[in-house]
């Protein structure tokens, strides 16, 4: 123990000491670290990243650790070295805490690490992601509330109330088993989308009538990412009890379709060959599907469907709408006849017929003057 100077109290002398104890600790984290970036600085990324999140647990590290030998050094009082003592036993469960978390994202980049969600067929990238995002919120929200618990149990008064509290559980366990039900039900809600995963990240869905990606699932909702880059929030819980459209379940590929409403003459074998033509000269076409289809018939026009699938839902998108304006100026310029027209029956009064029971408007059907006719008109209603 470090003996008390005559002119200064022993409260002071036990300031400086840990106030020593804790610059020198973070002194000592300072030059450690300055010499393991220099070391990792050529190194692969995983040593890099290792060296910049371990930062912060460290240093709080060594600083329980330089205050805990401090602790022993210096002139405080039974009361003092308890307080102190408590403090750093708090601390070390908040250091566990934090190297739990830090340990768990680690684990989760270098385990993601193999999957590119930027590759062309990324289903299984997507599902691993989903799956580890979720799990990792999951459990990092499970270590901060073990952590706190655990320090809370430290101290005497509330580990005798949380006993207490717990014996009779009662009206008050049912308060708050209420007034935590949407976040409990989100919380199971995330295990079970990790598990099933009815919907992983960058999967095309249609929900609320909206048509988005998913962009990020955290632990208690879900943001979509719309067509017009608006952002959909949900809760987890709407992707269990709800249903929806999920584009991109068991792969990213999509069959892309065109409906055009031609005339009956429109030419279908040079339509099916030029659209064969447009497909293949398309950097958007993945080479699976193409097709045309007559799949109804109108009273002046005809339905036809043409099918052209692409990597994504983005491609197909981008696909149907190159595939639809080609298809429209050639018909335009080619087969003009091919586009929906009205048409009308023109015809003419076989001989002897009166003028009369002609219909109006056909050319060709002489009528009358005018003056006859009002004498017609006349003598009708005599």
């Amino acid at each position: 123990m470090v003996a008390s100077v005559g002119w200064a109290p022993d409260w002071a002398v036990s300031l400086a000491v840990l106030a020593a104890a804790v610059l020198l600790a973070v002194w000592v984290h300072r030059l450690v670290f300055r010499l393991l970036t220099r070391l990792v600085r050529e190194r692969e990324l995983f040593l890099r990243s290792l060296v910049s999140r371990t930062y912060g647990p460290v240093r709080l590290g060594l600083v329980v650790f330089f205050l805990s030998v401090a602790a022993g050094l210096a002139p405080l009082t039974a009361q003092q070295t308890a307080i102190v003592r408590h403090a750093l036993l708090v601390c070390f469960i908040c250091l566990m805490g934090w190297v739990a978390l830090t340990a768990l994202r680690i684990w989760t980049t270098v385990y993601l690490r193999r999957f590119k969600l930027d590759a062309e067929d990324n289903l299984l990238a997507r599902k691993h992601a989903t799956q580890s995002r979720i799990l990792q919120r999951v459990a990092a929200s499970l270590i901060v509330v073990v952590t706190a618990a655990v320090a809370l149990m430290t101290f005497d008064g509330v580990r005798q109330y949380g006993v207490s509290l717990l014996a009779s559980a009662g009206a008050a366990g049912l308060v708050v088993g209420l007034a935590l039900q949407p976040v409990l039900k989100n919380l199971i809600a995330g295990i079970q989308l990790a598990i099933t995963q009815p919907i992983r990240l960058e999967d095309a869905v249609i929900v609320e009538g909206e048509w988005g990606n998913v962009e990020e699932i955290s632990a208690t909702y879900v943001v979509v990412r719309l067509w017009d880059w608006r952002r959909m929030v949900l809760p987890l819980a709407y992707f269990i009890e709800k249903p929806f459209q999920n584009w991109t379940r068991e792969g990213a590929a999509l069959i892309g379709t065109v409906m055009m409403y031609l005339d009956h003459a429109a030419p279908i074998p040079a339509m099916r060959a030029k659209l064969e033509e447009i497909a293949r000269a398309s950097r958007l076409w993945d080479g699976r599907v193409v097709n045309l289809q007559v799949t109804d018939f109108r009273q002046d026009t005809m339905e036809v469907r043409l099918l052209v699938s692409a990597s994504n839902a983005g491609r197909a998108f981008d696909l149907r709408c190159e595939v639809r304006e080609k298809m429209i100026g050639w018909l335009r310029a080619e087969h003009p006849y091919a586009l929906p027209r009205r048409r009308a029956e023109i015809g003419r009064l076989p001989p002897g017929a009166a003028w009369m029971d002609a219909p109006a408007g056909i050319p060709g059907n002489d009528a009358p003057p005018a003056g006859a006719r009002q004498n017609e008109r006349t003598a009708m209603a005599r």
